[in-house]
């Protein structure tokens, strides 16, 4: 079984045929054809830096975000702590050949056009459903309003108690 040593993103990667990795976000759309054409060895053959005439072709599975890492800084004694997170966004690829000798990738993005040609018959048939539904469903009414809130509480307070009389000093004498 063949190996090849690729370089993407800043980072190196030993691959064989039906490997899946996750690697540094690539722009593509899930079901396309990737190619890494910086092919660092292949089998026996080492480049320098880069083995003329390698490629290699993988299919883009999916792209998400890598779990939350904390970055927690402290400074002693100062009373100072700081904490973020961070998620890098990574692709994961399934390798599906490694070629040599300027061939060409012989998988073609056939998946991502079913795909998209299942996905765009799907989409108006969602909401044509959703129409549906509004049309069939009755119109709620709305709830009705409360009508003189202002006058219903002055009936319920009691009236305010006259404040109490100062007593004279004659009468206390």
């Amino acid at each position: 079984m063949t190996f090849a040593v690729i370089k993407t993103g800043g980072k190196q990667y030993k691959v064989a045929a039906n490997d899946v990795i996750k690697i540094e976000k690539l722009e593509a759309e899930a079901g396309d054809i990737v190619t890494f054409d910086q092919v660092l060895m292949v089998g026996d053959t080492i480049g320098a830096p880069l083995v003329e005439g390698a490629l290699v072709a993988a299919e883009l599975v999916e792209t998400r975000k890598q779990k939350t890492v904390i970055v927690f800084k402290k400074r002693r004694r100062h009373n100072s702590r700081r904490r973020n997170g961070h998620r890098q966004l990574l692709t994961t690829v399934r390798i599906t050949e490694i070629l040599t000798g300027g061939a060409k990738p012989t998988i073609q993005a056939a998946a991502k056009a079913v795909n998209s040609e299942a996905v765009a018959e799907k989409a108006p048939a969602k909401k044509s459903v959703k129409a549906e539904a509004a049309a069939d469903a009755p119109a709620k009414k709305a709830a009705p309003k409360k009508a003189a809130a202002k006058d219903d509480t002055a009936a319920e307070k009691p009236a305010k108690k006259a404040p109490a009389k100062k007593a004279d000093k004659a009468d206390n004498e």
